[in-house]
């Protein structure tokens, strides 16, 4: 006749069962945290820290190793302040933004950089209050989508920054395309940075976006 297990060791068995499944429980908590550190589902903040320069991002910029897309300033038919013009454009807050970003690129330096803009009337009106006179692409879409890292570079001359004001789904496209699937809207305004590495691969560097300029270039 086969005798049941004493009651107690049963107990110490579940109890021992219980902490068996809340360490893995752990195990699994601290993997998702470290994965969340490692493989950070947004490119880092240039704007916190001194991080425009440790980076690596004001050196490339200054040997005209950078791609950068901005996005267009605040867009009038999506918000309830005053436009500028037309409703397929900016308000008059987005295009008093568009000339503070403008300013905090010529204070690192335009001479050794080119810029495209999006024909839409919102990159355009962005483009002109950030920089004046810019080149227009033919099509919205002529530097969006999967593509990006073949195309940017191919804009892109030796030696010289390339600047692309653009939208929000074309910037995503190329998060996408380089490790950042699920990383955040870009804002407007904003601006990723992109290196040109020696082998050709385009390696993203990090977004700095519009309000934070004041506190980057402080840091320099």
């Amino acid at each position: 006749m086969i005798q049941a297990k004493p009651r107690a060791d049963r107990g110490l068995a579940k109890t021992l069962r219980q902490l068996w499944l809340r360490f893995i429980a752990l195990i699994a908590l601290c993997l998702l945290v470290m994965g969340a550190m490692l493989w950070p589902t947004s490119p880092q903040d240039l704007g916190a820290d001194n991080r425009l320069v440790t980076s690596g991002a004001l050196a490339a910029w200054r040997s005209g190793n950078l791609i950068v897309l901005v996005r267009h300033a605040e867009r009038c038919d999506r918000s309830s302040n005053p436009c500028l013009g037309p409703a397929d454009g900016l308000t008059r807050s987005g295009s008093v933004s568009a000339a503070t970003v403008g300013s905090a690129f010529r204070t690192l330096g335009m001479s050794h950089s080119d810029v495209l803009s999006s024909p839409t009337t919102r990159t355009v009106q962005t483009s002109q209050f950030m920089f004046g006179d810019v080149h227009v692409l033919p099509d919205r879409l002529t530097l969006c989508g999967a593509t990006l890292t073949h195309d940017l570079p191919a804009r892109k001359v030796a030696g010289r920054n390339l600047l692309l004001v653009t939208h929000s789904e074309c910037i995503g496209d190329l998060e996408r395309v380089l490790g950042y699937p699920h990383a955040d809207g870009a804002e407007y305004g904003s601006s990723l940075f992109v290196q040109v590495r020696s082998n050709g691969k385009l390696k993203v560097l990090g977004v700095l976006n519009s309000q934070d300029w004041a506190t980057a270039l402080g840091h320099l």
